[in-house]
């Protein structure tokens, strides 16, 4: 070739570098002849030798005698929920028709806080609606608001300071007084009577009631029953006052309920429940029970029915799940990878092992339970793609109390006994979300290491038309009340006073808002060592108060417990319920809605953790300085 440059020795030319050039490449690309770039994103493979060596190195053509599951048998026993019975009180039939949630955190509404109305707002609902019933048969609506009225405060008497203390609330009964009908007057005189009473003497509707006809008079006793169960659906109430399962002592709900079985019943009870939701971990089994009691009337259930079915198992999928086949690109949206885990952050630890690890490993076979039920898996086998079939047992058997036992959604046994591990699903009647309310009334109770006893710190008052108040802000215009009514009574003050001449005083004790209501520490009765938290009062000092100084009350239901008994019980909560972090408890309306489409409102309690201890201010013995100016407006002689 002509011109053709050549080299004897390539090696020493490129080591001594006789021939210095300018080197570069070309990169061959492909060029798109459309705008769409999904089948060029593809990055498809069209050489299964490829693949066959990338499974190789992998090394997915390793035998593990891991054969995938493709049938299962299984034999399930079943049985329903059947009692349910509210703290200690009375068993009654379990109903599956209603949240469980609402059964058991129920309490009554307050119509009456001991001779002080409450709830005007529902007592003004249900005279409209009675009114509305009422107005189909005739023309009675004035007769029944003279029978049942709604009174007025008077502000010149003590015993109506609660509500007239505060001007909204004061005004709101004089807008109605005299004007529109009690309604609750109505409904208790229909339902507060002895259990044990005929029904011919049982009160009625048209008690008291001067109509024209007999006819009238029936049809207003059936429209009473009819305004019973209209109250009765729009709040849900326990079916006597009292009969709730808000344990006061422990501030916690209390309730069990029983399946029945073969020899007995399995009792499922919850000894602390207070969070506002209610699932299978709330419960433990209570082996040394056997059984909740009989229900007058009631029929035998059956102990259990049995079921085989034959079913396909399905791997388990969930967003963002790892595909292990090498080709395969996993959705974005979810990435284990970037989840940021502490080394003590054991359940983000956990979830990335599996999601990462054994995602693959779990199948999925659905069976269809009523809610309500106890299922108990009698046996189980599974048959894989090579046709060997296993036995398979639960993850948590063994004995209960072995610490290396794990498990989900199966229930623990009360008490520390080494007895076999219950596997058995429990379905209870739940629902995944409940609407909360503004607090109707709340409390914290706070330890108080300076005064040594714990204080129960009304934080909101419920006043009697309905609404709810800041605490300190209504303790404060209770005692602006007495004080207006004791100068009205006393202009002058007390004219014996003597002058105080000297710089300094001796106080005995120091006062706190009204709104704090003692608890103080006290032994149990017949033990030196056991403590309990028992209610105390504070007294009301007022200047110029010749009269021994009264007891301070609490205005919440929540701190009145045995107050409006006749008579008044005291009221203890144990000691070990009050953490040096306090506690907050509130009770508010609740609200949800149910599988088909009910809406249930009911009152219930939430328990969280305060924040810590407090000081009430409470000293005793000090002495203080005397103001600049006595009792008799002129300057102290200072000795």
């Amino acid at each position: 070739m002509k011109g053709k440059y050549l080299v004897d020795n390539i090696v020493e030319a490129l080591n001594t570098r006789k021939h210095p050039q300018i080197t570069f490449w070309n990169r061959l690309e492909g060029r798109p002849r459309t705008q769409n770039f999904d089948r060029s994103l593809r990055a498809e493979v069209r050489d299964a030798l490829w693949m066959l060596t990338r499974q190789w190195q992998l090394g997915e053509f390793r035998g593990d005698d891991a054969g995938s599951p493709i049938s299962s048998k299984i034999h399930i026993s079943t049985t329903g929920l059947t009692k349910y019975r509210a703290n200690r009180h009375k068993v009654e039939a379990f109903e599956d028709e209603i949240p469980l949630e609402t059964k058991a955190e129920r309490r009554p509404i307050p119509m009456n806080l001991g001779n002080q109305v409450m709830s005007l707002d529902i007592r003004l609902l249900m005279g409209r609606q009675w009114l509305k019933l009422i107005s189909r048969v005739g023309d009675y609506a004035n007769q029944y608001i003279a029978l049942y009225p709604i009174q007025r405060p008077d502000p010149n008497q003590k015993e109506d300071a609660p509500t007239c203390a505060h001007l909204e609330n004061w005004q709101s009964f004089a807008a109605v007084a005299k004007r529109r009908m009690d309604g609750g007057l109505l409904y208790t005189y229909l339902t507060d009577y002895p259990a044990d009473l005929p029904e011919i003497e049982r009160p009625r509707a048209s008690d008291h009631l001067h109509a024209s006809n007999n006819e009238d008079l029936v049809a207003i006793d059936e429209m009473g029953d009819r305004f019973i169960q209209w109250f009765e659906s729009l709040y849900y109430q326990p079916p006597r006052s009292g009969d709730d399962a808000w344990d006061p002592a422990r501030l916690e709900y209390q309730f069990a309920c029983s399946a029945p079985k073969a020899n007995g019943e399995t009792v499922f009870s919850a000894d602390e429940y207070y969070h506002g939701h209610l699932d299978w971990y709330n419960v433990d089994i209570d082996t040394a029970s056997q059984g909740l009691g009989d229900i007058d009337g009631a029929a035998t259930p059956d102990p259990q029915s049995t079921d085989t079915q034959t079913l396909i198992p399905t791997p388990v999928l969930f967003s963002g799940m790892p595909n292990t086949r090498w080709w395969a690109f996993e959705n974005r949206k979810t990435n284990f990878g970037d989840i940021k885990a502490d080394t003590t952050e054991l359940a983000k630890l956990l979830l990335i092992e599996f999601g990462l690890i054994y995602a693959n490993d779990w199948f999925l076979m659905p069976y269809t339970l009523p809610v309500g039920s106890v299922a108990q898996i009698e046996g189980m086998t599974v048959t894989n793609v090579f046709g060997e079939r296993f036995w398979i047992e639960a993850a948590g058997s063994g004995v209960d109390n072995d610490w290396q036992r794990w498990s989900m959604f199966t229930l623990d046994k009360k008490g520390d006994l080494n007895e076999k591990a219950d596997t058995a699903l429990l379905l209870l009647p739940t629902v995944p979300k409940v609407q909360e309310g503004d607090p109707l009334e709340e409390i914290v109770l706070i330890r108080d290491e300076m005064a040594n006893m714990v204080w129960g710190i009304e934080k909101t008052i419920p006043l009697a038309d309905g609404t709810s108040k800041p605490g300190l802000e209504a303790a404060l215009e209770t005692q602006n009340f007495y004080q207006t009514l004791l100068d009205q009574t006393h202009p002058n003050g007390d004219s014996n006073s003597p002058d105080y001449k000297a710089n300094i005083r001796y106080q005995l004790m120091t006062s706190v808002p009204e709104n704090w209501i003692p608890l103080i520490p006290v032994h149990v009765e017949n033990d030196n060592r056991e403590i309990q938290l028992q209610r105390a009062a504070m007294p009301r000092i007022l200047e110029h108060d010749a009269e021994p100084p009264v007891k301070i009350r609490p205005r919440t239901v929540l701190l009145r417990q045995g107050l409006d008994q006749v008579p008044a019980l005291p009221y203890f909560i144990h000691e070990e319920e009050v953490p040096r972090a306090g506690v907050r408890i509130k009770q508010s309306f609740q609200r949800t809605r149910w599988r088909n489409g009910e809406v249930f409102v009911w009152l219930g309690v939430r328990k969280q953790t305060g924040r810590g201890e407090g000081w009430s201010g409470l000293a005793f013995d000090r002495l203080e300085n005397v103001e600049a100016v006595g009792n008799n407006g002129e300057s102290p002689d200072i000795v």
